[in-house]
């Protein structure tokens, strides 16, 4: 289930998501060994926020359920408002 919701709000998380709650998201999937330090670093090397956070949704979504769940709760917590908007609660 969790990885249908991240498919389902990618587009929407790349359009609304902001630089800082990217960054916290980064560091709790570090954190939690959902991704390691060659995949955060990949993702701060983009460009640009939306490049960002493609890779973050991309990369989490491939790595299962569990992943996708840890984040879509870590988006909670860092981001209620997003959360809500994003219809995940």
């Amino acid at each position: 289930m969790s990885i249908f919701l991240c498919s389902f709000i990618r587009l929407q998380f790349i359009g609304r998501v902001s630089e800082p709650v990217l960054n916290k998201l980064l560091d709790k999937l570090l954190e939690k060994h959902i991704i390691n330090d060659q995949e955060m670093e990949s993702v701060r090397s983009q460009q640009s926020k939306a490049d960002k956070a493609q890779e973050v949704i991309d990369t989490v979504r491939r790595k299962g359920s569990i992943a996708s769940s840890l984040l879509i709760a870590t988006l909670c917590e860092e981001d209620p408002c997003l959360f809500t908007e994003l219809n995940l609660r």
